[in-house]
């Protein structure tokens, strides 16, 4: 049964009041933390429940992380993040990332982590290219979970075919664990709910439907899809890109008690945020 909480939250250019509903289909048995592990659906791959997420803001090799925090600064985060439980880090080619996550193994052992990429590779021979280059930056023979960036022609899984088809052997290869795509349209997500080949899907979820591929309810039916499917989900987007930042708890309330979503990633751009996040996560978890 789903309940409805008013409350207000602030964008980057309006402030409006609206209406959060809390999750359907869950009904919270005990606490969730920040590094319990979970399955990321059939794939067999075990994440701590938050990632952390370096892609703030990220286009251009960049992202608030990187410019804020530098190399040995996102290394660090991380590094403050394992030693909180928390293995699951969030990276992208588009964020500028790998470099960050190098320094951090230096620290942190490889198989002790989990690492998640993307690319922007359509054809096979960029895909190849990508996988060689991504390896090299990241310092690492493999990687956790590799998504093709950006999803949004419905026909994605025409278009980018040759990438698919490399990454299909990269896994039975042993080079990656698992393998998905992010979405940013419903056309998008809806094929990604219908392709075998998703393992995984970021989805962008959140209780007030802000920057999302549709509206709460359309997206909720589409990700029980997926679920009941066997995909894993990984939610994003899950404070609306900052703009539910006076809205943390409720945003925080509804995903941890949406069943399909597995994990989920927030850019986190210091040791202060990460560790508000750690004690808001059980404390909204019932």
């Amino acid at each position: 049964m789903r309940r409805r909480e008013f409350i207000k939250y602030t964008a980057a250019t309006a402030s409006a009041a609206m209406t959060l509903p809390l999750a359907k289909n869950v009904a919270a048995t005990k606490k969730k933390y920040a590094n319990d592990l979970v399955t990321l659906g059939n794939s067999g791959v075990k994440v701590s429940r938050l990632a952390m997420g370096t892609g703030t803001h990220g286009v251009n090799k960049a992202s608030a992380q990187t410019r804020g925090l530098g190399v040995e600064g996102v290394a660090d985060l991380l590094h403050e993040a394992y030693d909180q439980g928390i293995n699951f880090w969030d990276s992208a080619d588009q964020y500028g990332t790998h470099p960050h996550l190098k320094e951090a193994l230096k620290y942190v052992p490889r198989e002790k982590v989990v690492i998640l990429t993307k690319t922007h590779a359509t054809t096979e021979k960029e895909m190849k290219a990508d996988l060689d280059r991504f390896r090299k930056e990241i310092g690492t023979d493999y990687i956790d979970i590799m998504l093709l960036h950006l999803m949004r022609d419905p026909e994605w899984p025409s278009i980018k075919e040759g990438a698919m088809n490399v990454i299909s052997q990269a896994r039975e290869d042993g080079i990656i664990r698992a393998h998905g795509v992010s979405c940013h349209t419903l056309g998008a997500l809806k094929t990604a709910a219908e392709t075998d080949w998703v393992q995984i899907d970021l989805a962008r979820i959140n209780p007030a439907g802000v920057i999302m591929d549709a509206g709460v309810e359309t997206v909720e039916g589409v990700l029980t899809k997926m679920k009941n499917s066997g995909k894993g989900i990984i939610g994003m987007k899950v404070i609306g890109a900052g703009r539910l930042r006076d809205s943390v708890d409720e945003s925080l309330r509804y995903v941890l008690n949406f069943d399909p979503v597995d994990s989920f990633t927030i850019g986190q751009e210091n040791k202060e945020e990460m560790r508000d996040l750690i004690k808001r996560i059980p404390a909204n978890s019932v």
